[in-house]
């Protein structure tokens, strides 16, 4: 029987894709009697219309909140992370919970249907191909495992360097013990600015589908994924098939999760791929309606296959994927710094996106012949304009992420340095003149000096902007140097972006009473009584 693997027709049951790889795909024959065409999903509406009704109750949630000005703690998976630093109890922890323990009876369902990423990528994917765009995607052996290490650091790291790691290299870090938190009149503290949201959407929505494949970001950025896949092994809720399959090929061709459901229900009477989100399109396009989701054998007890268990593809060569692998772990850490610091999703699919990237237009050197979707980058070893226009793309990418990387290790730098300064506050800042040993005084410049190569252009640096963060460092290392007027200067350009007012009021008024300012250092003082909702931080906090 025929086997159709896109809307397009062919004429050859030995097509090869861009990289030449060759690829078994008997096509059907739109043309014969009883292989009609693929029929729309009506699960695709159905799930449209559950993820949409999801978004508004996440905007309800969050208009709640500036109503009333409390609200139940964010119910996100990330809010889980709370529990492993602190031993905090939150919404978010027992929303995660629930979802995992209901992967182990449904499947990785939750991705296809509750998950307002995946709502993204898929009206990403729509819109591209509304435009005649069809992603094609990604497969890498190694980046695949990129979810799970993004789940271990998140969830599992931290109570595992609170517990085992910090009573050994840092005794005063203590256990909290445990806590419930339900409710909170910050929401949006553990979330990204507003300034973020447009960048988020092209990266993780946009630029993944178009590059890494429709899934794309949930195959290589998703760290909740990590955990979803290999809990789905264990499932009993899967997708099933019945006797009246005739491997027509129109889930597979329907399935946007990369999912080769047709040789998997040959093989195993069911699909095992951790990758099926359960959006059951496959399910609603077989035109015998012999695909269901039922329960019975976990894919873990699934067995061998019954003829040849399906021939995985991959885009990379062995040493490709190390190579790239490493590209992967470079970008991702060059945008997790103190000065480029990027949320960690959006971290994520910035550097699969980039790895992709340098990959093909690697490809584009070294191959005759590639392709990038409807472009044809070369052709016969010729090039083509757009061949020329893809390889200053990479280039671009690849120093913007090169200089986000130098901006932080300058930071990384700095901060090391700044850490070797253990003068007291009360020390710099008291009555009697004080001036600090030698080796802390040089420290302190050393950090300043790394702390300016930090900073934004305008202030002597390589980077866009200078923080906030940077301003009171740089001032307090004055200060440690016996410069105050110039850690007054810099605290004064600090407080423009302040996010803590009662901090920055406090630090100014130790600064102007070491410059004999009395009067101004007691309005400071004042000003930060009168905004402090808690106790007023140092600046070396």
């Amino acid at each position: 029987m025929a086997l159709l693997m896109s809307t397009r027709t062919a004429n050859s049951s030995d097509n090869r894709d861009c990289l030449g790889v060759a690829l078994s795909l008997p096509i059907i024959d739109a043309g014969r009697v009883g292989h009609p065409s693929i029929r729309p999903s009506r699960n695709a509406r159905r799930r449209a219309v559950v993820l949409a009704i999801i978004q508004l109750l996440i905007i309800a949630h969050i208009v709640q909140w500036w109503l009333t000005g409390s609200t139940i703690t964010p119910i996100e998976p990330s809010e889980a992370i709370e529990f492993g630093r602190s031993g905090i109890i939150n919404a978010g922890l027992i929303f995660f919970a629930l979802a995992l323990l209901s992967t182990l009876i449904l499947g990785r369902w939750f991705c296809g249907w509750g998950c307002h990423l995946v709502m993204l990528q898929d009206l990403c994917g729509w819109i591209m191909k509304m435009c005649g765009v069809r992603p094609r995607p990604f497969r890498s052996r190694l980046l695949i495992s990129v979810p799970l290490l993004l789940a271990l650091y998140m969830f599992i790291w931290p109570a595992f360097y609170r517990l085992a790691i910090a009573p050994w290299m840092r005794p005063d870090l203590t256990w909290p013990g445990f806590s419930a938190h339900f409710t909170t009149d910050d929401f949006w503290r553990t979330f990204p600015g507003v300034g973020l949201a447009i960048p988020f959407l092209l990266v993780c929505g946009f630029a993944t589908v178009y590059f890494l494949g429709v899934k794309g970001f949930c195959t290589y950025g998703c760290p909740y994924g990590g955990f979803f896949a290999p809990l789905d092994r264990f499932a009993v809720g899967r997708i099933r098939v019945t006797d009246d399959c005739e491997q027509c090929g129109h889930c597979t061709a329907t399935c946007t999760s990369n999912v080769r459901v047709h040789e998997e229900v040959r093989e195993f009477g069911m699909v095992v791929d951790p990758g099926c989100m359960k959006c059951l399109d496959c399910v609603s396009v077989c035109p015998k309606n012999a695909l269901y989701f039922g329960f019975g054998r976990p894919a873990a007890k699934a067995g061998p296959a019954k003829h040849a268990a399906p021939e995985r593809t991959y885009d990379l060569t062995l040493r490709e994927e190390i190579a790239f692998a490493l590209v992967f772990a470079a970008a991702f850490f060059a945008m997790r710094g103190d000065v480029v610091r990027f949320p960690l999703l959006m971290s994520a699919g910035a550097a699969g996106v980039l790895t992709f990237v340098v990959w093909k237009a690697w490809r584009v050197v070294r191959d005759g012949d590639v392709r990038l979707h409807g472009f044809q980058l070369r052709r016969d070893g010729a090039w083509r304009l757009a061949g020329y226009a893809f390889i200053a793309l990479a280039m671009a990418a690849a120093l913007l992420a090169a200089h986000a990387g130098a901006l932080n290790l300058a930071h990384l730098n700095a901060a090391r340095l700044d850490g070797r300064v253990t003068v007291g506050l009360d020390d710099v800042y008291g009555p009697t003149a004080f001036e600090a040993p030698a080796e802390q005084r040089d420290a302190a410049g050393r950090a300043i000096a790394w702390y300016r190569r930090a900073s934004g252009v305008g202030d002597g640096g390589w980077g866009w902007r200078t923080t906030g963060v940077t301003h009171v460092r740089l001032a307090w290392l004055s200060s440690v140097r016996g410069d105050h007027q110039a850690a007054l200067a810099h605290m004064e350009r600090a407080g423009r972006r302040a996010e803590r007012p009662e901090r920055w009021h406090a630090n100014m008024a130790l600064i102007l009473a070491k410059l004999g300012r009395d009067a101004e250092a007691e309005v400071h003082r004042r000003q930060a009584r009168d905004e402090a909702e808690r106790a007023p931080g140092s600046m070396r906090e």
